[in-house]
């Protein structure tokens, strides 16, 4: 199962096919293009805590077919017995990164499909868990595409547009988030600059975001991190938008390291800065963003550049992989359903109450 629409010379992010999930390995682009069989639980777990497979919804996706990968060899269980195990793989799934919600997301439907389907067999609810991880697969290709038409009308032509990290077709299984209405407003011939900064340690920004966009034909220039400012500050940037893993009750945001930096520039410089995520990345049971849990991740991320050491031995090292972006700082969060806006708590409860009753 293969339904990513973007650029054809990029291969799916995820595909599931012949009963096996086949992954795009991210940490070697661009330089390699390398899909691999993931063949067990542990390499799934793997491929989402080493960066393999990233991006929120991308995560949620891999996610699904992971606990699919998990119980293929348990088709032949009772009831009681597969359902020990899955709750047992789900829970380790669960563990692999934990501040992007879409893999709790994920595990949690995916449970809750198991648990009220009809079968009474292992193989049977195999099947069952197959099916809902192919909707779940799906449903992301049509939010992307949903996102991308609501964010058009913040494209104006000639504009500026800078994005950070990679909220892409490569962080997704359709056109990206953030970089949806990007995609969109291309298709319709509009003329736009985009900047993507290179997203350090880990170099997304430069890595996939510009690496895509390019692929795709947009207009993209790459520049440094501590370089937007300047950019805002000379009248070239007028409109960021960005992605994010979770999105808290009251508008504030978890996104990759830096994105505060940018949206305190924005405001500076009274440009607006959009977020733009599906809504299963908003997460109305954590009240605030100071509530959720930053990863923090390896010093060598920091010490060292393209495996070479840039920083003395021994040196002491920070390397949270996120920073949250105060609501009071975001312009709107675009979603499948619309563009939220101030008052977040309000609207996005409001929002929630709209995507149950669609």
């Amino acid at each position: 199962m293969a339904l990513q629409p973007h650029q054809s010379n990029l291969p799916p992010t995820i595909e599931w096919r012949d009963d096996t999930l086949y992954l795009l390995d991210q940490t070697r682009l661009p330089l390699e293009t390398v899909v691999e069989a993931t063949d067990s639980v542990e390499a799934v777990w793997r491929a989402i805590h080493e960066l393999r497979v990233r991006g929120a919804p991308a995560i949620g996706v891999a996610a699904a077919y992971g606990l699919c990968v998990a119980m293929r060899p348990e088709r032949q269980a009772s009831r009681d017995a597969f359902f020990a195990r899955l709750e047992q793989h789900a829970a380790y799934l669960d563990s692999a990164r934990p501040t992007a919600v879409n893999l709790h997301w994920a595990l949690e439907r995916m449970l809750a499909h198991a648990r009220g389907a009809s079968a009474r067999t292992g193989a049977e609810l195999y099947d069952a868990l197959v099916e809902e991880a192919r909707r779940i697969h799906r449903e992301d290709v049509e939010l992307c595409a949903k996102i991308g038409e609501h964010g058009r009308a913040l494209i104006e032509a000639g504009g500026g547009v800078l994005t950070h990290c990679n909220a892409g077709a490569l962080a997704t299984t359709g056109i990206g988030t953030a970089t949806a209405p990007l995609y969109c407003a291309h298709r319709e011939g509009v003329p736009f600059r985009v900047y993507a900064d290179e997203t350090r340690p880990l170099l997304q920004g430069a890595r996939l975001t510009a690496y895509e966009l390019q692929q795709g034909g947009l207009d993209v220039t790459l520049i440094t991190d501590s370089m937007a400012p300047a950019l805002m500050a000379q009248g070239l940037i007028d409109l960021v938008i960005v992605g994010t893993d979770r999105v808290a009750a009251n508008g504030d945001v978890a996104n990759k390291i830096g994105t505060l930096g940018v949206a305190i520039a924005a405001k500076h410089f009274g440009i607006p800065f959009y977020v733009a995520c599906p809504s299963s990345t908003l997460d109305l049971r954590t009240a605030r963003g100071a509530d959720i849990v930053i990863e923090e991740r390896g010093a060598d991320e920091v010490a060292q550049l393209a495996g070479r050491r840039t920083a003395p031995e021994g040196m002491k090292v920070r390397n949270p992989a996120f920073d949250v972006t105060p609501h009071a700082l975001v312009t709107g969060i675009v979603t499948e359903l619309g563009i939220v806006r101030a008052p977040f708590e309000a609207n996005l409860a409001a929002l929630f109450a709209k995507g149950a009753a669609a």
